[in-house]
């Protein structure tokens, strides 16, 4: 093997939602790409063995840690484990997610602060606590979604704001890193087949006719463009929505 086809070889990453779907994906991409992989999960310890598992075949280290995406402690100490064993962390990729469904007057002040608490508030503070340790070249890549950009149907209320907020997020930190040489994007898929919203599922009736190629997306589509973001020619590349959505915004 070339020593460019491993552009990310001792790269330290963390990604967040890493035992499943689009997470999971990532993960195996990053770590085929050489970077060293940690990832969180909040279900099923089996899914992120077999996560860990498909890492370590491209001979990285990888290593799964329970963390709840809103539990701010735990994120932080998460941090500074990662820190004090590799001494700083070069890629952050926040892809946690949940898909709420509810309109404005089914949802309730439980599942608002619930909603707001991992995917507003946690996500901002732990990607605070990871950019303290990136240094110049860093990346951060943050998963959002076509419903931050229309929002074509009711009842999707929670997860557009929450996507929309990660669109402003994004623009914000671009500016606020850019002096740390540290990159940050938003990936904006569309529909895409994973347990969370399967292409024959409840919503594919809706979403596909949506899409101008008539289909859902796939993980490793998600993940190679993470790959691309992260890799070393993208420098001048921040503050970008990038969306990998099939013409579901166009």
């Amino acid at each position: 093997m070339s020593p460019t086809s491993k552009p990310r070889a001792e790269k330290v990453a963390l990604v967040t939602g890493g035992s499943r779907g689009i997470g999971a994906a990532i993960c195996e991409r990053l770590a085929a790409a050489g970077a060293h992989i940690t990832f969180t999960y909040s279900r099923s310890a089996e899914a992120a063995d077999r996560v860990v598992e498909a890492c370590q075949r491209h001979a990285v280290r990888a290593v799964a840690a329970n963390v709840d995406a809103g539990d701010i402690a735990a994120g932080q100490k998460l941090v500074e484990q990662m820190v004090t064993e590799a001494g700083h962390i070069d890629i952050l990729v926040n892809s946690a997610a949940s898909l709420p469904l509810g309109d404005l007057f089914s949802v309730t002040p439980d599942m608002l602060d619930r909603y707001i608490a991992v995917n507003i508030r946690g996500l901002f503070l732990f990607t605070q606590a990871v950019a303290q340790h990136m240094p110049p070249g860093g990346r951060i890549i943050n998963i959002g979604s076509g419903f931050g950009e229309v929002v074509p149907a009711p009842g999707l209320a929670l997860y557009a704001m929450g996507k929309f907020a990660l669109a402003g997020l994004t623009r914000a930190w671009a500016h606020d890193l850019a002096p740390r040489k540290i990159t940050v994007n938003c990936i904006q898929p569309g529909p895409v087949h994973t347990d969370m919203n399967p292409e024959d599922g409840p919503l594919s009736g809706f979403l596909t006719p949506r899409t101008a190629v008539k289909r859902y997306g796939r993980v490793e589509e998600i993940a190679e463009m993470v790959a691309y973001l992260v890799g070393p020619f993208t420098d001048n590349v921040t503050g970008a929505m990038l969306n990998n959505d099939g013409g579901f915004t166009a």
